[in-house]
Formats: structure tokens, sequence, C-alpha cells
């Protein structure tokens, strides 16, 4: 037994971290020896007690204890300089792969893998993988986006936002938009259930029951859902959606519905019910630009969650799925909080345009 030593001195906070990283199975296995160590200090266990029981020198534990007395947690994790493993892959050949990587492609092919880049440069695969890793180049991905050359694109974007952040009061913000040519697929053989080690199963080819448009507003402020499903997608669909609107809408608030620039918005005959209705005001998004539209997201979910493993053997069986989840989305809705600013958005469409140019001028 080692001689009695003080209890180490913590706070109940740094107490509750270190318990979870001594429990941890993901941190690194120094640190959790380390809380450890820490946590029977405190306890009032001795340096050589403790260094036995865990596996590490009295000397270490002396040091972990006089580190934490003085400094707590504020460097915990951290390694000290000249410390640690050694970089094993050479700067040059860092360099040089992150160079062709960025800068070339293989012949024939658009991007490179992690083999054919190995064995360009004659390197293991693994080293490319990780010198990929490590500083977040993933040529076998790419993004996409487009943008705005809407000539309001500013005064749109400033518009809208502001309905977001800050709503008109005595007022309804809905963002709207029709989802097309929804289909009602039937599987062309039964599916199987999800078992204990194997994941459900469904076929990869399926039978065309029909289509239905899904038109739908969702409340920014609390993430209900007006929606109702119409065999085609013309103004006089989109009329009867505004009515259905109308209707469920209480009469004494204006409603500013957010939506894109299809021409059925902006039919004749839609100006004309606009001006019997002027509670009603339309906020277009811009060019572009779907991604200021809140209901979008909304159109995802509704995606992931019920059509796209959904089985339908009519038109009707569709709708039903689609009111369903509508219901209850509604029982619990939860609006998208919007955070970035008009500011932001701008600026950041500013950057994304002057690359552009410069990428244009380079070719």
């Amino acid at each position: 037994m080692s001689a009695p030593a003080p209890p180490l001195v913590m706070s109940e906070t740094d107490r509750e971290v270190l318990q979870k990283v001594a429990r941890s199975t993901a941190a690194a296995h120094r640190e959790v020896v380390r809380a450890r160590v820490l946590l029977a200090a405190a306890e009032g266990a001795g340096n050589r007690t403790i260094a036995a029981d865990h596996g590490v020198s009295a000397m270490t534990v002396r040091a972990w204890r006089s580190a934490f007395a003085t400094e707590g947690l504020k460097h915990w994790g951290k390694v000290k300089k000249g410390r640690g493993r050694k970089p094993s892959i050479p700067a040059e050949t860092v360099a040089e792969i992150v160079r062709i990587t960025t800068k070339e492609t293989p012949k024939g092919e658009t991007h490179w893998s992690s083999r054919s880049l190995a064995k360009e440069l004659g390197v293991s695969h693994s080293t490319v993988h990780r010198v990929w890793t490590e500083l977040g180049l993933k040529p076998h991905r790419v993004d996409t986006f487009k943008v705005s050359n809407d000539s309001a694109f500013d005064e749109k974007v400033i518009d809208i936002v502001g309905l977001y952040l800050n709503p008109p009061e005595q007022a309804v913000v809905l963002a709207m938009d029709e989802k097309s040519s929804v289909q009602a697929l039937d599987r062309t053989q039964a599916s199987l259930p999800m078992v204990p080690g194997r994941a459900g199963t469904m076929t990869h080819d399926y039978k065309r029951n029909g289509t239905t448009t899904l038109f739908a507003a969702v409340d920014v402020l609390t993430g209900k859902v007006i929606g109702q499903c119409l065999p085609k997608h013309r103004h006089e669909e989109f009329l009867k959606f505004l009515k259905t609107i109308d209707r469920k809408v209480p009469d004494d608030l204006d409603v500013h519905l957010i939506m894109d620039n299809y021409a059925t918005h902006k039919h004749a005959n839609v100006k004309a019910w606009l001006e019997k209705h002027p509670r009603f005001h339309f906020h277009f998004t811009p060019t572009s630009s779907s991604w200021l539209n809140q209901v979008e997201r909304w159109f995802r979910d509704l995606t992931e969650k019920n059509l796209r493993r959904g089985i339908f053997r009519s038109v009707p069986e569709l709708i039903d799925s689609i009111e369903e989840y509508i219901e209850a989305n509604n029982e619990n809705p939860k609006p998208y909080v919007w955070t970035a600013t008009a500011e932001s958005i701008l600026d950041k469409v500013a950057r994304a345009r002057t690359s552009l140019n410069e990428q244009a001028n380079q070719n």
C-alpha cells in the first residue's frame, strides 16, 4: 500500500466530465486511463496504488495530478509540442497528392480514385486516402448548385427572409408549392419485412398506377400544413387550393404566400381572384432559388418518410397515405427554424458570382 495522499480537489462539473470520459468507448485509451486515474486521486487513493491499479507509473500519476491541480481541464486532450506521433508521410508527398487531386484528372476519366492516384505517384492507396481524409478532399463527390440570374434577386431575398425572421402581425406566412406527378407505385413482388440481422427488402422495379399533384402550404410559424391532392397542375387547381387556404385561415388574418415563379401562379384568372381577396399577398422566390422556400424541406421529409418506400395500388391509396402523413404532422407540428440573414445570403451569392467569373475568365 502507498502512503496516504490528500484527495485531489475537483468541482462537480469536472467530476462529471471525467466520469463521462472514463466510461467512454470512443475516447482515446490514454484519455480514458487519465480520467480514471484522476477520479481515483479525488477519492484519496495513493499514487502507487493508483499506478498499480491502472497500469501506469507512479511518476505519471504525480504528473497528471499536478497538471490537473494547476490547469484543471483547460488543456485536456492536447498533445504538447514535440510529443505524440510524428508524421509518417513526407510533406512533399502530401503537397503532390493535393496538387494532382485538385489540378489534374486521369486520362479518360473525370476524377481520381485513391488507387488510381496511388498508382500514378507510386505510393500506397492508404496513403492517398489518409491525406484526403485529413484535408477533407473528396474527388468522388460533387455538389450541385446554380446562382440565380434574377435581376430582382436581392429584393426578393430581403423580402422573403424578412417574412421568416420578422413575420408581420395579424397575418399568417405560408411557404407554398406544388409537388406534381406524385406516382402511385406498386412493387412487382411482395416486400419482405425487417428481421434481426437483415434489412427489409423490396423489389427495384415497380408498377405505375397513376399520379396526383399535391398542393401544400407550410405555416412557417407553427409548422402546420394545409395540403390538398388534385388531379392536375393548372391554374384551375391552384385556384381551388387558394380557396381551401381562404377557408382554413381565420378571416381576420392576412395571408402571405411564398411561392415560385411558375406561370400558373400569375395567370389572369388568379390575378382577378387576388383583386377580390385583398388579404392575400404573393411573394415570389428568385428564379433558380427553390432552396429559399421552406416547403421544399417539407416535401423532402414527405418523400423520405412516406413516399419512397410506400406501396400504392391506386391513386386513392396514395392520396390517403399523403393525407394521413399531413394529419400526423399537424398533430405534433415542428416548424423549420430559419437562421440565415439576408445579408449573409447575399454575401455568399456575391462570392459565388465572383468565383464563377474568375473561372470563366480562366477558361
